[in-house]
């Protein structure tokens, strides 16, 4: 009776081990792809920007960085009060007043367009 190598069957055993953790990395590697696919608008049902995450970076209701945003945070508000930059008629910073001042919006467009290289969602306020 002849008896089979240990030396070839512990080798077996590490190269099949290896190629199982190769495939799962592989496969990890194909769901990441498919995650920044799907952050692609096209043939969505949503329009651009909506339902996508910024990261709590960008305060998609106004249309500024959230911690700057002066109707989000109270303490963004007083900073901007204590500056003496604030629009009493529509209850925000007099930078971010947009209803006084479209142009005004043009800075905050050209930050999101930077970070995530598309126009910002629009305002929804």
């Amino acid at each position: 009776m002849k008896f089979v190598n240990l030396t070839s069957v512990w080798f077996s055993i590490a190269a099949l081990a290896l190629m199982s953790l190769a495939g799962c990395n592989q496969q990890a590697s194909d769901q990441g792809s498919t995650q920044v696919a799907s952050e692609s608008h096209e043939g969505h049902d949503h329009a651009e920007g909506d339902g996508h995450d910024h990261g709590g970076w960008w305060c998609a209701e106004h249309g500024i960085p959230e911690e700057e945003c002066s109707m989000c945070s109270s303490k963004a508000a007083d900073d901007f009060k204590a500056k003496g930059d604030w629009c009493e008629e529509h209850n925000r910073a007099e930078s971010q007043c947009f209803q006084c001042d479209p142009s005004r919006a043009e800075k905050f467009v050209k930050l999101y367009e930077a970070k995530f290289g598309e126009k910002p969602p629009q305002p929804s306020e």
